[in-house]
C-alpha cells in the first residue's frame, strides 16, 4: 500500500498499467453521484441541518481538527451539535454510540479523540445516514450534525459540505484511484460551499477563494498523567522520538521542528494500531506523539510519553459565514 501511495504523487512508469482502473473508477464514482443528485437513490432527509468535513483525495488532510472546530464555533453560537463518523480503523461496523468505555480498537481513533474533545454526541457507523438518525433519536435537543468524513457517502442528506485540502500536497499527480490520490475530480471542489486549506497553500491548482487553515499547539502534556503539561520550549534544541500513525506525518513532524525540536521520525501507517513493543525506543529520549496516536497508547504508554495538543485556526470570516449559513437554513425550514 506504500508503494501504491509513493506512485500518488509522482508520474511513473507504471502509471500504464493503472490508468486504465482510474478511468473506470472515475466512471463508476462520478455515475453513482449522479444517481443520488438525480433521485434515482432516495435519502431520507434529517430535521436538522447537516455540516459535512470531507476531502477529495485519499489521506489525511486535517478534517478531524476542522470539525472539532466547528463543535466548538457552533457550540459558542448557541447550537447543539452532534457528530457523526465512519468509526475508520475500529473493527465495530454496527452502529454505535462512543461513551468513555470505548477504545480506539472498537470505534476507531478518531471517534474516540472526537468524543473526549468535542464533549458531544457522537455516533459511528458505516453508514452515516443511519449514524444520524439514531443520534437524532438519541439526543433529540440536537439541531446540527457535523460529520467527520463524507463527502462521497451521498447516502447522508447534507446542507453544507467543506472540503480540506492538503496546502502542501494538493492533488498529487491529479489522476483518480488507483492511479492517485483523487477520489473525486478536482471540478467536484466547485459545488461545496467551502473549500479549507490547511497549511500554507503551495501546491498547484487550488481554488480561488479557498480558506486558510493553520494547526497551531506549543504545548505538551504528559500521556501518563494528562494533567502535567509543559511548554514546547522545555523540549527545545533537543532529539525527541516522533511517532505518527497519521494520514500526513510528515506535517506532524514539520511542526515539532517548528517549535524547534528535534525530531526521530518514527513512521506507521494511518489508523494504526500501536502495541506496546512500537515505543520501545532506543536511550531515554522524550517520546512525543500526536493526540490522535495517543488515545491508542494510553494503555500501556511510559512516563517518556508526550502528547502535543494542536487546535484548528481558522479566519473570523469563516466563522461568521458557517454561522449565516445556518441561520438562512434555519429559516427556511421553519418558513
Amino acid at each position: 500500500m506504500r508503494w501504491l501511495e509513493s506512485l500518488w504523487y509522482r508520474l511513473s512508469f507504471w502509471h500504464i498499467f493503472l490508468l486504465p482502473a482510474a478511468g473506470l473508477f472515475a466512471l463508476l464514482s462520478g455515475f453513482r453521484r449522479a444517481l443520488y443528485l438525480g433521485g434515482w437513490i432516495k435519502t431520507q432527509p434529517l430535521p436538522v441541518p447537516v455540516i459535512v468535513v470531507g476531502n477529495i483525495t485519499v489521506g489525511g488532510t486535517g478534517k478531524t481538527p476542522l470539525v472539532l472546530w466547528l463543535v466548538h464555533m457552533l457550540a459558542s453560537h448557541g447550537y447543539r451539535p452532534g457528530i457523526v463518523s465512519r468509526g475508520y480503523g475500529g473493527s465495530l461496523k454496527a452502529l454505535i454510540e462512543v461513551d468513555g468505555n470505548a477504545t480506539p480498537a472498537q470505534v476507531g481513533d478518531e471517534a474516540v479523540l472526537l468524543f473526549e474533545r468535542a464533549r458531544c454526541p457522537v455516533f459511528v457507523c458505516p453508514n452515516r445516514g443511519l449514524a444520524a438518525r439514531a443520534l437524532m433519536a438519541r439526543h433529540p435537543e440536537v439541531n446540527v450534525i457535523v460529520s467527520d468524513d463524507g463527502l462521497q457517502h451521498y447516502r447522508l442528506p447534507r446542507d453544507i459540505e467543506v472540503a480540506v485540502v492538503d496546502g502542501e500536497r494538493g492533488f498529487g499527480n491529479g489522476f483518480p484511484l488507483p492511479a492517485g490520490p483523487l477520489r473525486e475530480p478536482r471540478s467536484r471542489l466547485a459545488s461545496v460551499q467551502a473549500v479549507v486549506t490547511n497549511g500554507h497553500p503551495v501546491a498547484q491548482g487550488l481554488p480561488p477563494g479557498t480558506i486558510p487553515m493553520r494547526l497551531a499547539g506549543d504545548r505538551l502534556y504528559r500521556l501518563t498523567n494528562p494533567s502535567q503539561r509543559k511548554p514546547a520550549s522545555e523540549f527545545a534544541r533537543s532529539t525527541v522520538h516522533a511517532i505518527a500513525g497519521i494520514g500526513n506525518p510528515t506535517r506532524f513532524f514539520a511542526h515539532l521542528r517548528a517549535l524547534d525540536l528535534w525530531p526521530e521520525e518514527h513512521r506507521f501507517p494511518d489508523h494504526y494500531l500501536f502495541r506496546p513493543e512500537d515505543l520501545d525506543c532506543p536511550g531515554n529520549n522524550p517520546i512525543v506523539m500526536t493526540e490522535k496516536d495517543a488515545v491508542k497508547c494510553r494503555s500501556f504508554g511510559t512516563d517518556r510519553c508526550w502528547v502535543l495538543a494542536v487546535d484548528a485556526v481558522l479566519p473570523p470570516t469563516f466563522e461568521q459565514y458557517i454561522v449565516t449559513l445556518l441561520s438562512r437554513l434555519n429559516g427556511s425550514q421553519t418558513a
